[in-house]
């Protein structure tokens, strides 16, 4: 039974940092591609980032993230990280981890929810003073 779960989520104000982290089961976590998505309240779910089964075949991020996230990944202990610097309010969420069983991330479909065979579930990030 494939599984992911995210966790480290919490309150942070605006400026800092935190680092999530996803660990998966139940399928080679080092044969596949790693997403994360977020959700806002009232908004639809959109990817922040993904990082290939060897990162140095390809690693995306969203404009509004870049520059601030870092993805990682540890395959020894089937884990996937987002190491997340000067956290704005708006980066509020529920954050997932998702895969959709390939080797690399594509350009073009990184980040579409719809390709996705596998999701975690999220952990709230919640950025406020």
């Amino acid at each position: 039974q494939v599984q992911l779960q995210a966790f480290g989520g919490g309150l942070v104000q605006p400026g800092g940092s935190l680092r999530i982290a996803c660990v998966g089961s139940g399928f080679r976590f080092d044969d596949y591609a790693i997403m994360w998505f977020r959700q806002a309240p009232g908004k639809e779910r959109e990817g922040v980032s993904c990082i290939s089964r060897r990162p140095e075949i390809g690693i995306y991020y969203s404009d509004s993230v870049k520059g601030r996230f870092t993805i990682s990944r540890d395959d020894a202990k089937n884990t996937l990280y987002l190491q997340m610097n000067g956290l704005k309010p708006e980066d509020t969420a529920v954050y997932y981890c998702a895969t959709e069983r390939a080797d690399r991330c594509y350009a073009a479909t990184w980040n579409l929810v719809s390709r996705m065979d596998y999701w975690g579930k999220g952990t709230l990030v919640t950025v406020s003073s």
